[in-house]
């Protein structure tokens, strides 16, 4: 494979990462809104869980992105 289409790769893996990490808290807004509280604990802690394998698979195909750092700040 030619590092052209590594490179490729690496970005799509990357931004599949980044669009799973915003979907989950998509997903959990939209949870709180429509129950008017907060998702179940049990749903928090395994969208915690999605979302770490979700940021190591980002790391790992770009690290140093602003990722890690955006989903810091996520509630």
């Amino acid at each position: 494979m030619d590092e052209d289409t590594k490179e490729l790769l690496r970005d799509l893996v990357w931004l599949n990462a980044v669009i799973a990490t915003e979907l989950i808290q998509i997903t959990e807004n939209t949870s709180a809104i429509l129950r008017k509280e907060a998702p179940p604990e049990s749903c928090l802690v395994e969208h915690a869980a999605l979302r770490a394998t979700a940021l190591e698979i980002a790391d790992r195909c770009r690290p140093g992105t602003m990722l890690r750092q955006h989903l810091e700040k996520h509630q």
